[in-house]
């Protein structure tokens, strides 16, 4: 068998490693740093089987694929997939954690980080996926989950999709192939959520968010209404895996659930506690690329004065910016203090006039900065929230929020 892979990142690397253990005689080829016009105006008519990494656009080829498409073909056991513009990897882990309270043999996979075909060898007809979902790896997808979670869905990737409705089409495949013997759990106050659910022609649906008694409430430890609304999710998930309704599942599984959601302390730079230094806690949001990202991040501390840094490489061609500094001039917000950096800081301070804006020149000096700032004011926090991208001046968004967490670490 004669394999292409479009791209070499962790999925090209996982599948490479993945057939070279299944079949000795395959032919691995790997291409990476090709332009979209050479991408087009190659001959794939040698290959049986052509793998496209996650931000390949689709070519439409005979026999392409993809990690996700193949791992859907292949998967034995129950698939639980998860997509939002942002909050699906918590949702996924909170999934993950309600699991493994009920003491299931479950596998946490995709975009979160896990290439899904390292599990396939390990997975039962018993076991159950939790399967964080990308745009990207739904883009082409022909087959949905058995179980379809969709969060709060807003523009993103637009460098990369043609447009919006592209980004939201391929969203849609998470649910557009249900059957009746399957669930669709959507977001009912995010109207892009509810449109993306009607695709869903045949499946069951769950509305979320819904009451939750306050002892499960409190359980959850990591901040903000929209982490809560992320842990109701995951318990209409669980629900629907139980194939009972969640006011059942709430009323016969309460201990359950309370452990599963407070085992789960958060995902690296999603809203992270870092450390508090006297009265100012810090934290690491560096995955928080868009603006919709930033402002439930800012909006999880209505009490403190928040001082953001944000800033990074800008995806929309600046379209983002008035969106931004709608956010940050909202009134019910308390930012005494901006601090800018990156690409899009720069122009966000140049196209604004704002007297709380502070431009900073590297990540050392933004974090002093709002270190400054924060002494200012009783309670308040540092957020790092770039809602941008990293690569103006990172080697991606973990290098970033790492570097913010080891400067703040040294303060």
């Amino acid at each position: 068998m004669k394999i292409l892979l479009l791209g070499y990142g962790k999925e090209g690397q996982a599948l490479e490693n993945y057939f070279k253990k299944h079949d000795k005689t395959a032919e691995i080829e790997i291409w990476q740093d090709f332009t979209p016009s050479e991408l087009q105006e190659r001959d794939y008519s040698s290959y049986d089987i052509i793998f496209r990494s996650p931000s390949v656009p689709p070519q439409n080829l005979k026999n392409e694929s993809s990690i996700t498409k193949y791992f859907f073909d292949h998967c034995p056991c129950p698939i639980i997939g998860v997509t939002a513009t942002k909050g699906k990897g918590t949702t996924c882990s909170f999934i993950k954690s309600l699991l493994d309270a009920h003491k299931e043999d479950a596998y946490l996979v995709g975009n979160i980080g896990e290439p899904a075909i390292n599990a396939l060898d390990q997975l039962k007809p018993s076991s159950v996926v939790v399967y964080e979902m990308s745009s990207f790896q739904l883009w082409d997808l022909e087959k949905s989950p058995h179980i379809s979670v969709i969060g709060t869905i807003e523009p993103d990737h637009l460098n990369v999709h043609k447009d919006y409705n592209d980004y939201k089409n391929a969203k849609a495949n998470i649910c557009r192939y249900q059957t009746a013997d399957d669930y669709c759990v959507y977001y009912r106050d995010n109207p892009e959520s509810v449109q993306i659910a009607e695709n869903a022609k045949k499946a069951q649906k769950i509305p979320y968010p819904f009451e939750i008694p306050d002892d499960i409430k409190k359980a959850i430890k990591i901040p903000g209404q929209h982490n809560i609304n992320n842990a109701i999710a995951a318990i209409a998930a669980m629900s629907c895996h139980l194939n009972i309704s969640p006011d059942e599942y709430l009323r016969e599984y309460k201990t359950e659930i309370i452990a599963g959601l407070g085992s789960f302390r958060g995902l690296p730079h999603r809203l992270e506690f870092v450390r508090k230094i006297d009265d100012i806690s810090f934290y690491d949001d560096n995955f928080s690329t868009n603006p919709a990202s930033t402002r439930v991040a800012i909006e999880a501390f209505p009490h403190n004065p928040v001082i953001p840094i944000i800033g990074g490489l800008d995806k929309t061609d600046y379209q983002d910016l008035g969106e931004i500094y709608k956010i940050l001039s909202s009134q019910n917000i308390n930012i005494p203090t901006i601090v800018l950096m990156g690409d899009s800081g720069h122009e966000l301070a140049k196209r604004y006039q704002d007297e709380r804006f502070i431009l900073a020149e590297s990540l050392e000096e933004a974090v002093k900065t709002a270190y400054e700032a924060a002494k200012k004011h009783e309670n308040s926090v540092v957020l790092m929230s770039p809602s941008a991208a990293s690569f103006d001046m990172f080697k991606n968004v973990y290098d970033r929020g790492e570097r913010y967490k080891g400067i703040v670490d040294l303060l």
